[in-house]
């Protein structure tokens, strides 16, 4: 049984200094200032909606109760929902009002709520949970993520999260730090996946194939291998489970400031993607799911 007055105090306490991703900015969140998520204490919603683009077991046949977060904690040049990520587009809600959508999604029929790009508004998403589960929220909750996590932070989501879906986006760290403005992405991701997998492990489906608990991680392929995937599923194969269920993608394309860059100006090609799906073979990473080009 989650003590959640304890889980919300400890993860109000990250928020002063703010240490709740890996910048660790050291701001007073609470106090009002922001740091590189550009969110205080107060936090604004893009939108809500059952979304039927995700992994299979996710969206289901009756949608995923997506909830898009407005800013994350990266600034990738290449993101496609810049609008949401980087200008902040989106509404104020309460905990009150994020708790309300919540139960409106399940109401509506979603097989999970899915809290997109949450690191940055974890202590008010728990809050919210305690209300929404006091109300008869019962679907599993999905935390869709970055990958760039602070270890101490997710285990204050222990037994509240039930399926993680973080991306694995580099093994470079120059790349992370010239991309998307992560230090130490490669460590704070590594261990992350680790504590996620500690937590969850392997996905569990029901019988009608819609998941109910576990890791599914994703790649996206860069073009001129950027992203460096060979690294990245070597780590998932040898260092968590060949059994994990990965998400390989191949949607890259061109957005936001991408001009600065010339080197990830073009989609990727059927030889970089063929490549990757051949390095998975090889590790055995079967489980999961593979973009068409």
């Amino acid at each position: 049984m989650v003590n959640f007055p304890q889980r919300i105090e400890a993860l109000r306490a990250r928020m002063n200094p703010c240490s709740l991703c890996p910048h660790r900015c050291g701001v007073n969140r609470l106090a009002g200032q922001t740091g590189k998520c550009r969110t205080a204490i107060e936090f604004s919603i893009a939108s809500h909606t059952l979304h039927f683009g995700e992994e299979p077991v996710i969206s289901g046949t009756h949608g995923s109760g997506t909830i898009f977060f407005s800013h994350c904690t990266l600034s990738c040049a290449f993101c496609q929902n810049y609008p949401i990520s980087q200008l902040g587009n989106g509404n104020p809600v309460s905990i009150d009002g994020l708790a309300a959508l919540m139960l409106e999604l399940q109401k509506k029929g979603a097989h999970n709520i899915n809290f997109v790009t949450p690191t940055h508004v974890t202590p008010q998403i728990v809050e919210a949970v305690a209300q929404a589960r006091a109300q008869g929220l019962t679907v599993p909750l999905v935390y869709n993520c970055s990958g760039y996590e602070e270890v101490e932070t997710l285990q204050l989501l222990e037994g509240i999260i039930d399926i993680y879906l973080p991306d694995a986006k580099y093994s470079n760290d120059a790349h992370a730090v010239e991309f998307s403005g992560a230090e130490h992405y490669m460590e704070s991701n590594r261990k992350a996946l680790k504590e996620m997998y500690r937590q969850v492990g392997n996905l569990v489906t029901d019988e009608n194939d819609i998941a109910v608990k576990g890791l599914i991680i994703r790649h996206l392929v860069l073009p001129n291998d950027l992203a460096g995937s060979k690294e990245v599923l070597e780590f998932i194969a040898e260092e968590l489970s060949p059994d994990i269920a990965l998400s390989l993608m191949a949607q890259y394309h061109p957005a936001h400031r991408i001009e600065q860059f010339p080197e990830l100006s073009r989609r990727i090609n059927k030889r970089e993607y063929q490549s990757v799906l051949k390095i998975a073979r090889k590790l055995n990473l079967e489980n999961g799911w593979k973009q068409e080009l």
